[in-house]
């Protein structure tokens, strides 16, 4: 492609964003349809989700005690993160997200690369997700372990029926949900106080500062999210006043409850007893007996289809604008304006999810794989989004500071990652193909007029 034509679709691309009918400088958007309190559930349920159901135990198991240093250490992080995102989703809410933030700042190849990385990389979450909520219902209520995948599939379908309806009834049905994740999370928090004991911080660093950086790795789950919103918000109403707002709100209740689930794990459960696949229902099993179950139950319910609820829409929003620029066949870029349902990214999202569950359970892939390949794709995305955020947010205002502390913390992350990057290295080169093949296509329509 001719630098000419580049700089074309991308003052095309800035138009998209920033014109009048895309609200921004606190304009209306005339499609805009979510208010503050469902973007903040929408935050919410994105962040928080269906890391409360394994992360602790995981990250207790990793890092003994200082599991609880580690997920302070990955919630400061995200502060600066959260914030970066909130400013360039408020500046330019297009239903590309990120790859739309960064194709404006560092052109179409880039671009490619971030879309691939979300919609297909982060994509690995899904049987994560799906594997979670069927494990965690099957204990809960007593299903012999052939219904997990069963149970996990209904789940993603029901997820997908709701965004097939439209995005209204989504954000209407999260509002509910993440009221009632947050209202069980505190019940199980505030129940542990009776069972703590303080002899289980000793010792602190059981694995040393190596098992920390594994537990922060696996917290990168628990805090990975922000992202996701950003597809969402043409949807919103002025966005510049909610984005900023629903940010807040969240980074204070997902902090809170995920350091409060930490402490609670630890000083309950210590570094033993929940290894399990359902380490949460180990918890409650001590905390709050008789009932225990039933809770896990609700919060496997309510946290699978919240999440699934909030990444299935996304992951259609950005398939539809990877269509619409051309990163992806063009028909799938049908419904990529705001307003609009993109069923046909809804298609393809229904594929690729149903083809990792497959894979997930065919293989019996241990849990960890595919969360350590979507937080690798995820911080690929965060470290490419906050150097296109540098570029792009007015420079030395308070947006732009966020950025680049971002752009510190998530390289540092990336260098955690170590070889789980495999991933969004293939999805790179992959990109980089599409790239080199249209370029030469491109000459090839020149020679031939």
């Amino acid at each position: 492609m001719s630098s000419a034509a580049s700089g074309e679709r991308l003052a095309g691309t800035e138009r998209r964003v920033s014109d009048p009918g895309h609200q921004t400088g606190g304009v209306h958007h005339p499609q805009g349809r979510i208010g503050l309190p469902t973007a903040s559930a929408l935050y919410i349920a994105a962040v928080l989700g269906t890391g409360v159901l394994v992360l602790p135990g995981l990250a207790a198991d990793a890092a003994g005690p200082a599991s609880i240093l580690a997920v302070a250490i990955v919630f400061v992080v995200s502060i600066p993160l959260a914030a970066t995102f909130a400013a360039l989703a408020a500046r330019y809410p297009d239903a590309g997200g990120v790859a739309t933030f960064v194709r404006i700042a560092l052109g179409p190849t880039a671009a490619r690369m971030t879309g691939y990385w979300f919609l297909f990389g982060c994509g690995f979450g899904a049987p994560v997700v799906a594997m979670l909520g069927g494990e965690y219902l099957s204990a809960a209520i007593g299903l012999e372990p052939a219904w997990v995948p069963v149970v996990g599939i209904a789940v993603f379908l029901l997820t997908f029926v709701l965004a097939w309806i439209g995005l209204r009834v989504s954000g209407g049905a999260q509002l509910g949900l993440t009221a009632l994740l947050v209202a069980v999370v505190l019940l199980v928090v505030l129940s542990a106080g009776p069972a703590a004991d303080p002899a289980h911080l000793e010792p602190f660093l059981p694995h040393g500062w190596a098992g920390v950086g594994l537990a922060i790795s696996l917290f990168v789950w628990a805090f990975a999210g922000w992202e996701a919103i950003t597809h969402w918000a043409g949807e919103f109403r002025n966005p510049r006043r909610t984005l900023p707002l629903a940010t807040a709100i969240a980074v204070v209740v997902v902090g809170a409850a995920y350091i409060a689930l930490q402490v609670a794990t630890v000083l309950v459960l210590g570094t033993e007893g929940h290894s399990g696949v359902v380490p949460l229902l180990d918890l409650v099993a001590v905390t709050l007996p008789g009932i225990g179950p039933a809770i896990v139950a609700a919060i496997a319910v309510i946290v699978v289809v919240g999440v699934l609820n909030v990444y299935v829409p996304a992951f259609a929003n950005l398939a539809a604008s990877l269509g619409r620029d051309g990163d992806l066949p063009r028909a799938l870029g049908k419904g990529a304006a705001a307003g609009e349902v993109p069923r046909r990214g809804l298609l393809l999202t229904l594929g690729m999810c149903l083809g990792y569950l497959v894979l997930f359970f065919a293989l019996g892939l241990d849990l960890d794989v595919f969360v350590l390949a979507h937080t690798s794709s995820m911080v690929a995305v965060y470290l490419v989004g906050t150097v296109a955020a540098v570029k792009l947010l007015d420079r030395f205002s308070v947006g732009w500071w966020m950025a680049v502390i971002s752009v510190v913390l998530t390289a540092g992350l990336v260098a955690l990652a170590g070889a789980n990057l495999l991933i969004p290295a293939v999805l790179a080169v992959i990109a980089l193909a599409v790239t080199f093949a249209r370029r030469r296509t491109a000459s090839k329509e020149r020679v031939d007029a």
